[in-house]
């Protein structure tokens, strides 16, 4: 989908601040997200490419309030989907927290989803063989997907060129949506800069991995 979390090459975000030698979490609310973060594809029956596609449909205002703050209202949707909590009752929380008194919402009835794994974490084996080769030149598919996808939007239609083939591994696209595990070849692909965003890029080369499905042979 196409959505804030998509910003690669968009101008008016500022300068990438540096990595620096500061604790991971600023603040102590920051480190609670996180737990908050993990703990809720455990409850939910989830996994990670639903959590990422949770944190995609975070409202822009909201995800660019910080990493942190989009884990948590990541988090809630993640909830949300598998009917464990509503919003109704985290506002309704909020608001007895903030001393107010107001009525405990109707409790949701819960849908985790279920998708058989064949195994623990994503890496898979494949019979057949990769499609591509070191060396080989592709290009991105013209995706415009109403759900999760792994292909970035400023990759989409670009020419590159594939540098290694990794492991096969679980496709995001239909794991995160409970449709099956869907095993699928990865690749490295180097692109250049200006072939993504236009001659007046500063030059340099980018490489991302992407999965099979989104790549074709270059003509």
């Amino acid at each position: 989908m196409d959505g804030i979390h998509d910003m690669g090459g968009m101008q008016g975000f500022g300068h990438v601040q540096k990595l620096t030698a500061e604790p991971p979490f600023a603040e102590p609310w920051e480190g609670k997200a996180f737990v908050i973060g993990a703990l809720a594809a455990r409850i939910s029956g989830t996994n990670l490419h639903a959590f990422r596609y949770a944190i995609s449909r975070v409202p822009p205002p909201e995800y660019l309030a910080g990493y942190w703050n989009r884990w948590t209202i990541g988090a809630q949707i993640l909830m949300e989907d598998s009917g464990i909590v509503t919003d109704e009752q985290v506002r309704a929380r909020a608001a007895r927290l903030s001393g107010r008194d107001v009525p405990e919402p109707p409790e949701p009835e819960p849908h985790k989803p279920e998708m058989p794994s064949a195994g623990a974490g994503n890496l898979r084996s494949l019979d057949t063989p990769p499609a591509f080769a070191v060396g080989d030149r592709v290009r991105t598919a013209d995706l415009d997907p109403v759900g999760h996808t792994r292909l970035p939007r400023y990759t989409r239609r670009r020419t590159g060129t594939v540098t290694a083939i990794l492991p096969s591994q679980v496709f995001p696209d239909t794991a995160a949506h409970f449709v099956g595990e869907n095993p699928q070849h990865c690749y490295a692909v180097e692109f250049d800069s200006r072939e993504l965003w236009g001659p007046d890029a500063e030059p340099f080369r980018l490489t991302i991995d992407l999965f099979e499905p989104y790549l074709e042979p270059a003509k």
